[in-house]
């Protein structure tokens, strides 16, 4: 992945895609009108030239020995590189990154390019107290990847997996692959399919995210249905650790203790630098279906998609946007002349099937008698085409809104299926009014919205996104006042404080509550154990 291609400060291509095409114009104005605001502000990022960046704290003599390690033009300084690994890509990231505060660069940017060279990192960093922050593709959005060093701790450096991009092998027998834990989605697709398997993990991050931080993370792409999140097509890994080269278990079961294999995904580097996995692939599908369906209410809509997982439907999706969501969508696709009529109530539904002829028509067939039963009506098959058109295209829109003086964030968690109604409703309740209380007019509007994303036969995954006008004296104070009290709502309902985005900083103080003192303490003794001096993503995961 070339990074001069990519935005320091925002996400994806410098060159981005143009997402609202001719509808732009108008799509600004009704958002300035529907927020108070008039004619959105001029709000733009500021350059780098104008950022605050700290100097190295890496002399030329530590330099060296890091060079001793490994080329020494694979050890970075150069400012750009330090300012693009300074923060993932959070909005609170870009809140900071945007202003140019960058007082959390990492000291250097060292590219391994072998495990043996990722192990070596480890030693030297253990040896002379130097942080080191594993970092794949770089799209964490809780603070996964922000350079943290602790006060006892004299410098610190990202490892960009960057160049550890290779297909090791791929077994057909086994239908395993082993990769190296730095390879890009899109490479690793590439690779992938032309020998007519697929590992089928498309997350909304999959062309800027890579295999290393899909584990790191328990990430979820969009079939999950199909294919499984992270957990559940990880196989195994071999890690760069304080105390060596860990290599866990490959057996497809085993009976001889826990498989501590487990604590690999969702680990989120804290007990070592993921350098290479091993992970289950699918032959690549014959046949591919998605349609559309329209719901009348929400509450239908959830209850089609219990039925069609507790049926043992054969999906590999079921996304249902809330009313609002619908509403929202179809305006930015659809030009502000749709946003005059409001939302209308109806909820969408996308279903996808993907796999041989017989299996994706008889699980067409079977969805669709379960959706009339539930109400639903059948749209077609173009919504559906026009989605997997466009599906990573949506993450563009936060830097335009960004730079017109909106905030956009998401927050997701997963609950079972007897609370999601009410955790749907609390969760959008609170978002609301902590956003009116704490924008920049009296009783700011707000757009919060919300799609059930990853169903399982006992409940399922919520994501909420939310669109405000950002509080220009205070954007951190008010994001931080919103992110907390959505995360109280979420866990006082009953869900998890992530379904699939992880932990990082901005879930941590979370984290005592859901695991309770038992887990946590393992936990913590867990981390002492393999990396005792704390080099390791420090501040990330635990507190």
């Amino acid at each position: 992945m070339d990074k001069s291609t990519l935005r320091w400060n925002g996400w994806g291509l410098c060159d981005a895609p143009d997402v609202l095409g001719d509808n732009a114009e108008g799509i600004w104005q009704w958002l300035g009108s529907y927020f108070g605001m008039g004619t959105l502000p001029h709000t733009p990022a500021v350059a780098l030239e104008q950022a605050s960046l700290p100097p190295s704290r890496l002399n030329a003599s530590q330099q060296q020995e890091l060079a001793a390690i490994m080329d020494a033009q694979r050890i970075v300084v150069e400012d750009r590189e330090r300012a693009y690994h300074a923060r993932g890509r959070s909005y609170h990231d870009l809140l900071h990154l945007r202003a140019g505060r960058l007082q959390t660069a990492p000291d250097a940017v060292a590219y391994p390019a072998t495990a043996a060279e990722a192990q070596a990192l480890v030693a030297h960093a253990v040896e002379n107290d130097i942080a080191l922050v594993p970092y794949g593709g770089g799209s964490s959005v809780v603070g996964g990847v922000t350079p943290a060093p602790t006060s006892a701790q004299r410098a610190v450096i990202t490892v960009d997996m960057a160049l550890m991009n290779q297909v090791l092998d791929i077994n057909k027998t086994d239908m395993v692959t082993h990769c190296e834990a730095g390879i890009y989605g899109p490479h690793l697709e590439r690779c992938l399919q032309e020998a007519a398997v697929t590992l089928g993990h498309y997350p909304q991050s999959f062309e800027y995210s890579t295999l290393g931080g899909w584990i790191a993370s328990r990430g979820a792409g969009h079939q999950s249905n199909k294919y499984g999140k992270a957990e559940d097509w990880f196989v195994a890994a071999t890690l760069a650790t304080h105390k060596g080269m860990w290599h866990t278990e490959t057996f497809p079961k085993s009976a001889a203790g826990p498989l501590l294999r487990d604590l690999v995904p969702g680990s989120e580097g804290v007990f070592g630098i993921i350098t290479d996995a091993w992970v289950r692939i699918h032959e690549l599908p014959e046949k591919r279906e998605y349609r559309a369906w329209f719901f009348q209410d929400f509450e239908s809509g959830v209850n089609a998609t219990r039925a069609l997982l507790q049926h043992d439907v054969p999906t590999a999706m079921v996304r249902l946007s809330d009313a609002d969501e619908t509403f929202f969508y179809s305006v930015l696709h659809g030009g502000a002349d749709v946003a005059e009529n409001g939302p209308m109530g109806f909820c969408l539904m996308l279903v996808g099937f993907e796999g041989d002829a017989a299996t994706v028509e008889y699980g067409a067939a079977r969805a669709e008698t379960v959706l009339r039963e539930y109400g639903g009506a059948d749209m077609g098959a173009s919504l559906g085409a026009a989605w997997l058109e466009t599906r990573f295209e949506t993450p563009y829109l936060r830097d335009p809104m960004l730079d017109r003086g909106l905030g956009v964030d998401t927050i997701e968690t997963a609950v079972s299926w007897e609370r999601l109604p009410q955790l749907h409703q609390t969760v959008c309740k609170t978002l609301t009014e902590v956003i009116a209380a704490n924008g920049p007019q009296n009783d700011t509007k707000s757009i919060v919205m919300s799609h059930l994303s990853h169903s399982y036969r006992t409940g399922a995954s919520l994501y909420f996104t939310f669109v405000f006008p950002r509080n220009g004296e205070d954007a951190i104070g008010q994001w931080q006042t919103i992110k907390t009290a959505a995360s109280d709502a979420i866990v006082a309902a009953g869900g998890t404080i992530s379904h699939h985005h992880g932990v990082g900083e901005d879930h941590r103080d979370w984290m005592k509550t859901e695991k309770g003192p038992v887990a946590n303490a393992l936990l913590h003794a867990l981390k002492r154990e393999i990396d005792p001096t704390g080099v390791i993503n420090p501040g990330k995961l635990l507190s």
